[in-house]
């Protein structure tokens, strides 16, 4: 007989399991450490961070606080005010519930509490390191909670290794700040970095909160979306669809003030931009539904970012209805006016039919308007007949003979062109041959050029992106970027998210050959933009696309920092779809490409040339139907 061998886990065990999926990264904590506040009813919360969390999380707010027992016991698993009983699941209001992200966090931490109620007159001070409680005493502190967690993950060295640069991790850290900060505008809110004030938001209305978080310049690019019905009710903001960008970053859904990741509700506001927007594009949105409770179920997922609904259906119809027709009120969408033909009748003035005088028109038929006497007329007509015989009189070749062929190099046709007088049969062949062989551009997407064995396809912005990042690769590793000097330099203003990020890369910016210096907190003077990046779009422009880009890069993990912004560069620089390109433009192009060290992958892994071959053709054609 074998003994038993399963047993219950030790609590410093477990709480470290638990750990790995409500506290993946820094930013994790402090989403657990904010709502909490939040919870608490403070309406003013500080965050502070060191080394983008790893070194020290410090979330102060002034909350109702805790007595010394609830000190001591929210340390514990599953211990939490939020619920009493199962049916409480279905009624919850508040951010937390589940009672194990603070058992979590003090397991992989150390972490030191300090709490007071305003009724007390002292407050409570509690020391954990990793599951231990090291030291708890009373003493005399501000009415609220201050929570510091220090060396994160410091008894997980595989954890911790695994976490990626500061950079990375802040961006993290400032995603969930602004999803926090979106959700409760009417809470005071302060991010501080390293000793460097990011973020100071006042209370305010959700308008004022999303410019202060991104930027001045979207005070004009909001639509109000509101809706109340029996099922839920809808406020926030949609974009203009003329500021749309490509990527999806700035997209937000709040469930009773709760940030979820829903594609079913976005694919509904996807819908109602639908004939106004490109596919490629997506528009901003923060848009904040309230319902009951009861018709929801949000423990899903220990981030709690994912939520079951009731009547889905019914909430992806009114949410689809209600952007739409924000659009439409604030004419955004496009709309028909069938009376439009009719508007105009009020400024046309009725006569009767016998008071219309029809206009009589007199003309000389032999007057020439180029033409000042009768021996000028008279040379006119002897050059009339002389042109008349054509090339029976034997006369010289016109002077602008090649435009026949400029003709037929843009139709790529091999028409037969009827012989000049004096020319050569054999040297008439090859410049038809020339043109033939030129390349040319199919719906200014793809360049079509023929070869030996038959044709090829290229796209010629999978093209372009290829030979920018190769070069912008180069460029970054030599330190010696070309910069192309503007005319006249252009201010640019960042929201404190992308003013961070710009401090990061900034001396890679300069290597690539961007001229930017700083003028305040977030706005920068650009003085000048790489040399490559050629005259198809301003300078706000790249920046703005290779910040967005460089932030919503899937592939950062498995790229370093120089490749992610040299990819990043290259797919904002490079000529986009409907583009027209000359023949000196393609072949250029496609010269670049094969210079390449990998010309026929693009940067998404995906072919950027497709060969055919005239015996592909052949077969083609000699199907039967």
């Amino acid at each position: 007989m074998t003994s038993d061998i399963i047993q219950l886990l030790p609590d410093a065990v477990a709480n470290q399991i638990a750990a790995g999926e409500v506290v993946q990264r820094p930013a994790s904590a402090v989403k657990e450490l904010v709502e909490n506040a939040i919870d608490a009813g403070a309406d003013q919360i500080k965050l502070i961070v060191k080394d983008a969390g790893k070194s020290l999380i410090q979330v102060i707010d002034n909350g109702c606080g805790m007595s010394v027992t609830d000190a001591r016991l929210c340390f514990e698993r599953h211990a939490t005010s939020k619920i009493r009983k199962a049916e409480d699941l279905f009624a919850i209001r508040t951010m937390g519930f589940r009672g194990e992200a603070m058992a979590s966090i003090a397991a992989i931490a150390h972490v030191e509490l300090r709490s007071r109620r305003v009724e007390d007159e002292l407050g409570t001070i509690v020391q954990i390191e990793g599951s231990t409680v090291i030291d708890q005493y009373p003493e005399n502190i501000p009415a609220g909670t201050n929570i510091c967690i220090k060396n994160l993950f410091y008894n997980i060295p595989a954890r911790r290794n695994f976490l990626k640069s500061n950079a990375v991790e802040m961006r993290h850290i400032i995603d969930e700040f602004q999803r926090v900060a979106l959700a409760h505008p009417e809470i005071s809110f302060s991010l501080h970095s390293d000793g460097n004030e990011v973020f100071r938001l006042p209370k305010e209305v959700l308008k004022q909160r999303i410019v202060h978080l991104f930027g001045n310049n979207y005070n004009q690019r909001l639509v109000p979306v509101e809706e109340d019905t029996t099922i839920l009710r809808i406020q926030g903001f949609v974009g203009k669809p003329e500021f749309a960008k490509k990527t999806r970053g700035e997209q937000f859904f709040f469930v009773n003030k709760r940030f979820v990741k829903d594609p079913y509700l976005n694919h509904a506001v996807m819908n109602a931009f639908e004939d106004i927007l490109p596919s490629d594009s997506y528009p901003f949105y923060v848009l904040c539904i309230d319902i009951d409770p009861a018709k929801i179920d949000i423990n899903v997922h220990p981030t709690k970012t994912e939520i079951k609904y009731e009547d889905e259906k019914s909430i992806y119809a009114i949410l689809r209805s209600a952007v739409k027709r924000s659009l439409g009120r604030y004419n955004i969408a496009p709309t028909l006016d069938f009376d439009q033909e009719t508007s105009f009748n009020h400024m046309i003035s009725q006569k009767p039919l016998d008071e219309i005088q029809v206009p009589t028109i007199t003309f000389n038929p032999s007057f020439n308007p180029f033409e000042s006497d009768g021996a000028s007329a008279a040379r006119t007509s002897t050059r009339s007949a002389d042109y008349a015989l054509g090339f029976e009189k034997k006369s010289a070749i016109p002077q602008n003979w090649d435009t026949l062929y400029q003709i037929t190099e843009q139709d790529n046709t091999a028409q037969q062109l009827p012989l000049l007088p004096d020319e050569d049969p054999e040297e008439k062949d090859d410049i038809k041959t020339s043109v033939v062989k030129q390349p040319f551009q199919l719906h200014q997407r793809y360049i079509v050029s023929q070869i030996h064995s038959g044709f090829m396809l290229i796209d010629q912005q999978a093209a372009h992106e290829r030979i920018l990042y190769e070069q912008f690769v180069e460029h970054l590793e030599r330190q010696q970027g070309l910069s192309q000097q503007s005319l006249f330099p252009q201010t640019i203003e960042l929201s404190n998210a992308d003013a961070v990020l710009m401090q990061e890369i900034l001396p890679d910016l300069q290597s690539l050959g961007f001229q930017l210096r700083p003028f305040g907190k977030t706005t920068y003077i650009v003085d000048g933009i790489p040399a490559d990046v050629g005259n198809h779009l301003n300078e706000t422009t790249v920046i703005e696309q290779l910040l967005e880009d460089f932030k919503n890069n899937k592939d950062e993990l498995k790229m370093s920092k120089r490749e992610n912004l040299a990819k990043s560069l290259a797919r904002s620089a490079a000529l986009k779809i409907g583009t027209p390109l000359d023949h000196a433009s393609m072949a250029d192009l496609i010269d670049k490409l094969f210079a390449c060290a990998v010309p026929n992958i693009s940067l998404q892994g995906k072919p950027i040339i497709i060969t055919f071959t005239l015996q592909e053709l052949a077969e083609r054609f000699a199907k039967t139907l």
